[in-house]
């Protein structure tokens, strides 16, 4: 029997049965609904989180004070003053894969204009933090490296300062605000960068000279911080080595000496972020995926079913010539149109499913190959859970199958 005439048999079959049908694609539809949207979910996280630490800086390399272990112990970073400012000098002479270098000092306060005030972050760096940080000055104009050379009191402030400060549509260019009593000039406001991926909001900050925050506000020698930005992101391992070779020559650390400070990259920050994402999409999928398990057993289940109800049919087929490999044939391929067809309607739930979550701000992006996967699983399905349905309708006796009530 050529595939034509089996293809218009199972559909016929499946046609007689419509309510039957669907509720053995249910599970399917169930199933692969489940897992697109949370591989979608996954997915779209995982861009997400990237596009937010991309936000923080292109090729960004972290400098921080102290090792890893000191005696077995782990030790604060807050604690350690092993950065000064001769680091971030010989850095900035000797270094060839770095494009920028920011030294970094930074302290949590109140800022006050007038009767406002605001718990914000004050932040000392130098004129090449905005490029390392990808911070673009939307209205007035970045401080000057004449104004970190006198420690000039000026500063850059973000759009939730600017908001509780000043209020909104109030333009706070050239006005003064204060933070732990010292007294800023407000010389540029910052594009907005809203909230990052661990829901901290990236507009509460205030940016001034380093030279400034140390002296005036912090009273401090050393540096919190030494921020980076490699070349290129493929360079990133040869400035992570540079500034390696540079910090322990400056601290004069032997060959077999720890390190008195820790380099941290946006590329490990993305892979671990990344390796994270992925493992929870893997959980979810596969929590979703039984539901597909659960619909391969309710297939197999209705087509023995109809294969009991079916017996005298399949005898009389046999009987005018149809052979066990054409009764078996139409069985699995009756299984195989209700997986995949069950596929299809998943693959519209899922999408659809998607969309409400996007209605809810939820990140999602659907990848193709889940969309391939997705139709490879459901034929397997419908080949796995129908052979034996088959098989056991292609070994029935045609006398006994006649005879059977």
């Amino acid at each position: 029997m050529n595939l034509a005439n089996l293809f218009k048999i199972a559909l016929r079959a499946i046609w007689s049965n419509k309510f039957r049908s669907f509720l053995s694609m249910l599970g399917i539809i169930i199933g692969v609904a489940a897992v697109i949207i949370m591989m979608s979910i996954g997915q779209g996280s995982k861009e997400s989180v990237r596009a937010n630490i991309s936000k923080m800086g292109t090729n960004l390399i972290t400098v921080r004070p102290g090792s890893e272990m000191r005696g077995g112990v782990r030790r604060d970073p807050s604690e350690m003053q092993t950065l000064k400012i001769d680091d971030y000098e010989k850095i900035n002479a000797q270094k060839s894969y770095i494009s920028k270098v920011s030294p970094e000092v930074n302290s949590s306060g109140q800022a006050v204009n007038g009767a406002k005030n605001t718990t914000s972050s004050m932040y000392g760096e130098s004129t090449d933090y905005l490029d390392i940080k990808q911070w673009v000055v939307q209205d007035g104009e970045c401080f000057t490296d004449e104004d970190v050379k006198h420690s000039a009191k000026v500063c850059l402030i973000g759009k939730t300062v600017v908001t509780e400060l000043f209020g909104e549509n109030v333009d706070p260019i050239g006005k003064t605000i204060r933070f732990k009593s010292i007294p800023f000039r407000v010389i540029g406001v910052l594009k907005s960068k809203g909230y990052n991926s661990w829901g901290m909001d990236q507009d509460n900050i205030i940016i001034a000279p380093y030279t400034t925050v140390m002296k005036r506000v912090l009273a401090q020698t050393y540096l919190n911080n030494i921020n980076c930005s490699a070349l290129t992101e493929e360079m990133t391992q040869n400035a992570i080595d540079e500034l390696t070779q540079i910090l322990r020559t400056n601290h004069k650390i032997p060959a077999e000496g720890i390190d008195d400070f820790r380099i941290h990259s946006q590329e490990e920050m993305m892979s671990t972020m990344s390796s994270t994402m992925d493992t929870i999409t893997i959980i979810l999928v596969v929590a979703a995926a039984f539901s597909l398990l659960v619909a391969g057993i309710g297939i197999m289940n209705i087509m023995l079913v109809s294969v009991t109800e079916r017996t005298k049919e399949i005898g009389l087929r046999m009987s005018v010539g149809a052979t066990g490999m054409d009764i078996s044939n139409q069985f699995l391929l009756e299984s195989i149109l209700i997986s995949i067809t069950g596929g299809v309607l998943g693959l519209i739930v899922g999408f659809l499913g998607t969309k409400i979550c996007a209605a809810f701000n939820l990140p999602t992006s659907i990848p193709l190959w889940s969309i391939l996967v997705s139709f490879a699983v459901c034929t397997l399905i419908g080949i796995i859970f129908g052979y034996f349905p088959a098989k056991k309708a292609a070994d029935l006796d045609p006398i006994e199958a006649i005879r059977y009530e």
